[in-house]
């Protein structure tokens, strides 16, 4: 028979489970015990924190009884900051007590994405997490945005900085606000100082902010880490035990083109070359140092250099791409007098070395522009109409004015180079049916390679954001390959063309538009070009050519715009984009960044060589019958004479009465 348990002893084992307190918050020991990563990561099984011996530090200034109130984690791509840093502490920080916690994203996509692929599955895997949130499967109190503990005594909003309204009417004490850099100001205010005010009712309150950098100037990440007492992780020199941290700079200096793989950093102390055989032993033995002491709160950098999943000589292959060294056998490459790509090179300063990348800012005198054309030995560019005899496309973008058409034709090859062939205004609107046929003959029309090779328009884009239904009445009349209208987003950040999101009036998505319609980061696409402009040798990649007789005009519109910083009254610095002076119109630099976005659509970006090649082998020859040049094919004709029968019986005509 059973026996009931001493009712004395159940409540005095109820009452000594409340008056028990909580474990020491210790965020690593919340990894070790709580995380496993599946068999997609790098490091299968259980949380190891001597493979990211560098977290301890991290973690400590992130566990609730450390007394600061802010910390910046600032670094590279892909090295864990939101498995490693973001969740644990949120699992943490719930399990040490009662928590209302905020989770900010830049959009609410990439909030939704969070949610669903790394926060769910973590409570579900997660013992600590179970007990506090359940499995996450079928509690009504649960939604993408708000989850609420099974105890009623916290909760967990998650917002997107897009949304202002989601980061208002709420008091949080833990706010996280991830990818920090690519917070947009809205006209609500600044996003970053909404969330950070959430949590200004506690005074033990934990703000963290986590992010890749972006642009220098304007990067919030960088920002907040300048005036953090900015840690470096410093690891001694397996030769001489001399403490420093692992820069770009120094391991930059022992990359060799011909040996990509034999990069390595250098000891400033002894000069001995440390290799990435010498890393796991390194990494484990360092220490975060504080460079800033003056700092008002830790802040910490870390880049791809200290993480387990890449070896060094992965970073020098991706600065060979970037710099555009041509690859050989062995997985080699050599040097060749080419400049950088910008996109590629901020992607490259972002997300593996965890920089600032500094932008082109525009500026260029547009008299030196004209004169590097026209005033060059003669053959040096191409005359007004012709395109370059090799692999090129050729694209059209077209800007829509009040009174008039414009559109240039430019010529785009491998290597990033391209070639403006021309620039045409045709004096009628979008909306007139003489504009549309005007139009629709250019998208016709040839234009004859140096070879002789005559070449069409192998697609157009068509800038929409102005006369939108004239401009797709027009655009309609072409498949999608061809012809895409497009608009410039008001986004500093994100893609470079992504598919538009328009509705019809009754709420639903226009699927026409979704797919021939495209969203432009012009902002972007502005810098990259003034890079690409300063360029001088045209076998640099990324050079610009211009063809000769494109008029004065044509070079001021084309220079006419120059990046600004501004400082809100938040105190947030935001980049635009504004004239030279309010004189200069900027038609041609508009046409150009829309031929580019129908390169792109095209394929231009993401050629490989062997398509390049076969391009070349297409378009770089001569037509296989000889084409007469215009002015031979204009030869005198002579009208055909009728027989002398004929011509009696026309005189008999007129003579009769």
């Amino acid at each position: 028979m059973g026996f009931l348990a001493p009712a004395e002893a159940a409540v005095a084992r109820g009452f000594a489970a409340a008056l028990r307190p909580p474990p020491p918050p210790d965020i690593t020991r919340w990894c070790e015990e709580n995380v496993i990563f599946d068999e997609r990561s790098p490091f299968p099984g259980p949380f190891d924190i001597t493979r990211f011996p560098f977290l301890r530090g991290v973690h400590e200034v992130l566990s609730p009884e450390h007394p600061a109130r802010e910390v910046t984690v600032k670094g590279s791509a892909q090295w864990g900051k939101t498995v490693s840093v973001v969740n644990p502490t949120l699992g943490a920080w719930f399990e040490y007590g009662p928590l209302d916690a905020l989770v900010v994203h830049p959009t609410m996509s990439a909030a939704a994405d969070w949610t669903r692929t790394k926060w769910l599955p973590l409570r579900r895997q997660a013992p600590s997490l179970r007990r506090i949130f359940g499995d996450g499967r079928g509690e009504q109190t649960d939604t993408t945005q708000n989850q609420e503990t099974l105890a009623r005594d916290g909760s967990l909003k998650v917002a997107s900085a897009g949304s202002p309204a989601d980061l208002t009417g709420t008091t949080r004490r833990l706010v996280i606000m991830d990818d920090v850099a690519k917070y947009e100001m809205s006209d609500k205010g600044d996003p970053e100082s909404l969330a950070e005010s959430r949590a200004s009712a506690f005074e033990d309150a934990k703000i963290l902010r986590v992010s890749t950098s972006l642009i220098k100037g304007t990067c919030r990440i960088g920002k907040a880490f300048a005036r953090s007492d900015q840690r470096l992780y410093h690891v001694p020199c397996p030769h001489c035990g001399n403490m420093a941290p692992l820069t770009w700079e120094n391991f930059k200096a022992s990359i060799d083109p011909e040996r990509l793989h034999a990069a390595h950093f250098t000891c400033e102390a002894c000069g001995a070359a440390i290799h990435h055989g010498h890393k796991e032993a390194m990494v484990s033995a360092g220490r975060w140092v504080a460079t800033n002491p003056a700092g008002d709160h830790p802040g910490f950098f870390l880049w791809r250099a200290y993480a387990p999943q890449r070896d060094w000589a992965s970073i020098a292959v991706e600065y060979a791409r970037v710099m555009g060294w041509s690859t050989l056998a062995a997985g080699e490459a050599r040097e060749a007098d080419t400049e950088p790509e910008a996109e590629t090179e901020q992607t490259f300063f972002n997300d593996v070395l965890g920089l600032e990348y500094e932008q082109a800012s525009g500026g260029q005198d547009w008299t030196r522009l004209r004169d590097r054309v026209e005033k060059s030995e003669e053959g040096a560019y191409l005359a007004r109409g012709r395109v370059p005899a090799r692999g090129v496309m050729l694209t059209g973008g077209v800007d829509c004015q009040g009174d008039r058409i414009e559109l240039q034709i430019v010529a785009w090859g491998r290597d990033r180079r391209s070639w403006v062939i021309d620039h045409v205004v045709i004096p009628h609107h979008i909306g007139e049916e003489a504009g549309r046929d005007a139009l629709d003959a250019h998208l016709r029309a040839k234009w004859r390679t140096t070879a002789g090779l005559e070449l069409g328009l192998d697609a157009l884009a068509i800038d929409s954001s102005a006369y939108t239904d004239d401009v797709w009445t027009w655009v309609k009349r072409y498949p999608r390959h061809r012809v895409i209208a497009i608009k410039g987003s008001s986004s500093q950040n994100g893609p470079i063309m992504m598919p538009m999101q328009e509705r019809r009036r009754d709420g639903k998505p226009n699927k026409a538009r979704t797919k021939q319609g495209f969203m432009l980061n012009v902002s972007q696409m502005k810098a990259d070009f003034y890079a690409r402009l300063e360029r001088e040798d045209p076998d640099a990649r990324g050079f610009v050519a211009f063809a000769t007789g494109l008029g004065d005009e044509f070079y001021r519109q084309i220079t006419a715009e120059v990046r600004v910083l501004r400082r809100q009254r938040s105190g947030v610095v935001t980049s635009q984009w504004e004239l030279v002076e309010a004189t200069r119109r900027n038609e041609a630099l508009d046409a150009h960044l829309y031929a580019e976005a129908a390169a792109r659509r095209a394929g231009w970006a993401a050629m490989t060589e062997l398509q390049w090649d076969a391009l070349d082998a297409e378009r770089g020859v001569a037509p296989p019958e000889a084409q007469r040049e215009l002015f031979d094919m204009l030869a005198p004709t002579v009208a055909p004479v009728a027989p002398p029968a004929a011509e009696e019986r026309r005189q008999r005509v007129r003579m009769m009465p």
